[in-house]
């Protein structure tokens, strides 16, 4: 069963600390010594908020995800208990955005700053030239410290939930039916 990640709107404040910590995490560079304008800023949450409530928005790492079922080029799988995107197979269509029940995916811009050879392209014509991608949490697979988004945040609102966490709350909500009858 894949693990995933909630945060908690009563205790989210909406500081963006997740997003920011989400970024770093999966930068190759050292983000606070670049220049602002270089930073692919692209956080694979998002922190959605309004005047009454704040809370991050992030992958569920669905055990039958739909969007792996919509991406017609197989670039999302799924990997070590979560879902990831491979980069180099998405073109970007964005099936998987709409088949997300959560609305956790979006597309970002992986060459940002990246030249591109317009040699075969007529001089008359401007062409903006983008590789989108999807882009959703992969809860951080690559660190042995598990979620950044987790680690961070100053509310403590994000919680890692498991297959134990959601087998006690099952129990919990049929004894609470039973006890209803």
């Amino acid at each position: 069963m894949n693990y995933f990640v909630i945060a908690d709107p009563l205790k989210c404040i909406g500081c963006r600390t997740c997003m920011i910590a989400c970024v770093v995490e999966h930068s190759n560079k050292d983000i606070f010594y670049q220049d602002p304008k270089d930073i692919n800023f692209n956080p694979k949450l998002e922190v959605v908020k309004n005047a009454q409530v704040s809370a991050p928005i992030q992958c569920r790492q669905c055990e039958d995800a739909p969007c792996t079922k919509a991406c017609p080029h197989n670039a999302l799988t799924k990997e070590d208990n979560s879902i990831v995107v491979n980069e180099e197979k998405c073109i970007g269509c964005k099936n998987c955005m709409l088949a997300c029940p959560f609305g956790a995916i979006n597309l970002n811009d992986t060459e940002k700053g990246k030249l591109v050879n317009l040699e075969n392209i007529p001089n008359d014509k401007l062409f903006c030239i983008e590789k989108m991608v999807a882009n959703k949490c992969d809860l951080c697979k690559n660190s042995d410290e598990g979620p950044a988004c987790v680690r961070v945040c100053p509310t403590s609102a994000f919680k890692i939930v498991t297959e134990e966490d959601l087998s006690q709350s099952i129990k919990n909500k049929r004894k609470s039916a039973t006890i209803k009858l």
